[in-house]
């Protein structure tokens, strides 16, 4: 089988995935217009009650840590920021899709959402660390979130290349992206790429999910983030911080540290930090649709 035909092969099973309700799609591009309003955001999501709830549990969870409860889903819009609410309404959305244990042939579900959970907190505190706009952290920590969403159909369509890809990984040391590619053509970037496409997530999403292994062929506009997302998932993998399949990940070029002013040592200090944080974020993986 040759590349393309394989990557039809991924496509067309990601074609049959539920699609985005309208609701979530609808919040996407509203906050897309840079007039759009709280007032805006509440009437699109206060018709869909699913995702209202979402919402309001989020604020009101550990992982935003509020003194007083937020009862008001317009309150929640303007202390969270549209930019923030569009970013919730997506994940718990795709979560929604894509949590499911029958989904996971090959790699284990828990370990994979956890290694995921790890890499948005992780990049979203290099974010604080580089003085990111406050409006702009959760996007650091959805892109973390998803940054290894194509791992999801390669599991539930291929299994068996998928285990001999982990495989090949282990016996010869070496990444399991390379090791991917080596099994099934294709890798968990490029099904990635046919996610985000398919669902239109987004250019700091695409560009965190195509580039995480190889932010130094990176050229566009998002580049914090991508470097973020590089780093913080080297960072998960080589603390063993749930298991992303990957017990031999490249690390990345030093000058993504240097632009990013975090060493190893770095990262070891604020360890407890993320594993706290990790299970203040569990709330995501815990909303049902």
């Amino acid at each position: 089988m040759d590349k393309e035909t394989r990557l039809k092969q991924i496509a067309g099973y990601i074609n049959k995935m539920p699609s985005l309700p309208i609701s979530v799609t609808k919040v996407i591009e509203i906050c897309n217009d840079p007039k759009t309003s709280p007032a805006d955001l509440n009437s699109v999501i206060r018709i869909d009650p699913v995702l209202m709830g979402n919402i309001m549990k989020l604020i009101n969870s550990a992982y935003y840590g509020l003194s007083d409860q937020v009862t008001s889903l317009v309150r929640a819009i303007i202390m969270l920021g549209i930019n923030t609410v569009k970013n919730l309404s997506l994940s718990t959305a795709i979560l929604g899709t894509m949590s499911s244990k029958d989904q996971f042939q090959a790699l284990n579900m828990d370990g994979f959402w956890r290694h995921s959970l790890c890499v948005g907190t992780a990049a979203k505190l290099i974010a604080k660390h580089i003085n990111v706009n406050q409006k702009d952290l959760e996007s650091y920590f959805i892109a973390g979130l998803l940054h290894d969403i194509g791992k999801i159909p390669l599991n539930n369509k291929l299994p068996a290349e998928y285990l001999q890809a982990m495989s090949i990984s282990d016996t010869t040391h070496q990444s399991l992206v390379k090791s991917e590619t080596e099994a099934m053509i294709i890798n968990h970037t490029e099904s990635g790429h046919l996610i985000v496409h398919s669902w239109k997530l987004g250019d700091e999403i695409k560009d965190a999910v195509v580039y995480h292994h190889t932010p130094d062929n990176y050229e566009g506009k998002n580049k914090k983030i991508v470097y973020a997302i590089a780093a913080a998932n080297y960072f998960s993998n080589y603390f063993e911080i749930g298991f992303s399949g990957d017990r031999y990940p490249e690390k990345p070029p030093a000058f993504i540290f240097k632009e990013l002013n975090v060493t190893i040592d770095w990262f070891e200090e604020i360890e407890d930090t993320v594993n706290e944080e990790i299970n203040k974020a569990k709330i995501f993986l815990n909303l049902k649709k």
